[in-house]
């Protein structure tokens, strides 16, 4: 019987992933990639549940069945989402519901992940201890192990896992609370030796990644876009990832966009998510609509976008290229759209060359080996994975894994070509930020 119990409990398992993979790539077909890692997950959370449930039983009818509901409700309401999603796109869902079910789900999956560590170390700890004691052959009498009422390293460890996810989860809300809008600006000078005296000083403002489809009102918008007025940009440069989903995402903001201003224009280019290839469309002709809706918005707040072309900026008879290349991005599940060669048709008397790529690894893979007359790349992308740490001394984030440049300014060996990569002014998946801030960036450029 337990045998039979068993193998039904395998079966149900199976067929639970065979549904959720075939519901993963009709409604999330960015995703499916991604599935492997969600079974991981999976697993992982009842490897933790199955890790507390004692402790759990001890517990009184009502607070027993509280604590079970508490620890399976961010489970519950992801089927729920993904049932949802079946009969519903994800962008007509509404935006308070949408962005902040995913990220209560985000935050209590990290939070698992963080006790799971622990739990592993314990678990494994335990195992040494039973292996070492087998090899030498020796038996301690069960006075010598206990040690008197003092708590086992293990049982310890265990403990410490449980209030690190407790930790992580307090940690995480208090990031959407709080620091999901605290846009800080961050000033950087890029010395460029042919930089025209016409441009020396030069002052660039960049934002980038707003994923307008996350935010629930204009409000934020309003107080970001007049930090952007203040520092009295010459030139404003947007890289990517305007919207989630679609192009419609962005619509309601169309007047808050409208504020922004620069002396002598602004410019922006396209980033993964801009593309709409994050959800399945009835018709590839309804595709292609959204990416036009896309082009008419940015006709219509003034935003030059610049698709693999460029842009002369003349000033006294002198002048520089501002270059923009659609989405390429090194990993497999990303656009690799840029075309560099096209792009850069017509700046060969520009003796400066800026240029607007969305992922900074187009930068490390093609710019910085191939196109080595560019001076500086101005990039996004990686949001500095809203989650790290950040002192004078000290810059650390789980982007860093991925991404060789993730946040701030670097350069090649010789200094002769810089990369700026943004921290992201908006946000996705977790509605906050903890360490990396949202930011508005300020390059002044001087000869």
């Amino acid at each position: 019987m337990l045998k039979v119990k068993k193998f039904l409990y395998v079966l149900l398992f199976l067929i639970f992933l065979i549904i959720s993979y075939l519901v993963i790539n009709e409604v999330f077909p960015k995703s499916v990639g991604r599935f492997p890692v969600f079974v991981i997950i999976f697993l992982l959370d009842i490897y933790l549940w199955v890790s507390i449930r004692k402790k759990i039983n001890k517990k009184n009818s009502l607070l027993k069945y509280f604590l079970t509901s508490l620890y399976w409700f961010p489970f519950v309401l992801l089927i729920l989402n993904v049932i949802i999603s079946l009969f519903s796109s994800l962008p007509d869902w509404d935006t308070f519901y949408r962005t902040y079910s995913f990220g209560l789900i985000t935050i209590s999956y990290v939070a698992k992940i963080f006790s799971v560590i622990f739990l592993f170390l314990a678990d494994f700890l335990v195992v040494i201890k039973h292996v070492v004691s087998y090899n030498i052959k020796k038996k301690k009498k069960k006075s010598e192990l206990n040690y008197g009422k003092k708590i086992s390293r293990s049982k310890f460890i265990k403990n410490l896992g449980l209030i690190s996810g407790g930790v992580i989860f307090s940690g995480m809300l208090i990031g959407m609370v709080k620091w999901v809008y605290d846009f800080r600006i961050r000033k950087h000078t890029v010395r460029l030796p042919n930089l025209p005296s016409s441009f020396d000083g030069l002052k660039i403002v960049q934002i980038s990644d707003l994923h307008l489809g996350s935010w629930i009102s204009e409000e934020p918008l309003e107080k970001a876009v007049k930090m952007v007025n203040e520092l009295d940009p010459d030139l404003v440069f947007f890289t990517g990832d305007l919207v989630n989903f679609t192009s419609r995402e962005a619509f309601k903001f169309e007047t808050v966009l409208r504020k922004i201003k620069a002396k002598y224009g602004i410019f922006a280019t396209l980033g993964n998510h801009d593309y709409g290839d994050y959800i399945r469309w009835e018709t590839p002709s309804a595709k292609e609509n959204n990416m036009q809706q896309l082009y008419d918005f940015y006709d219509r707040i003034g935003w030059k976008l610049l698709n693999n072309e460029n842009f002369i900026f003349e000033k006294n008879n002198e002048n520089i290229a501002i270059i923009g290349v659609e989405n390429w991005g090194a990993h497999h599940r990303f656009q690799k759209r840029g075309d560099m060669e096209k792009a850069i048709k017509g700046t060969e008397n520009s003796p400066v060359k800026l240029l607007l790529s969305h992922d900074p690894s187009h930068w490390e893979k093609i710019v910085s080996r191939q196109f080595k007359d560019i001076d500086l790349t101005f990039a996004g992308h990686t949001h500095g994975f809203q989650f790290g740490i950040e002192t004078h001394v000290f810059k650390w984030s789980p982007a860093q894994y991925i991404y060789k440049r993730w946040a701030g300014l670097y350069s090649n060996d010789d200094k002769s070509q810089y990369i700026y990569v943004n921290r992201g002014t908006g946000f996705i998946g977790y509605p906050g930020r903890i360490g990396i801030l949202p930011e508005i960036t300020l390059m002044t450029l001087v000869k």
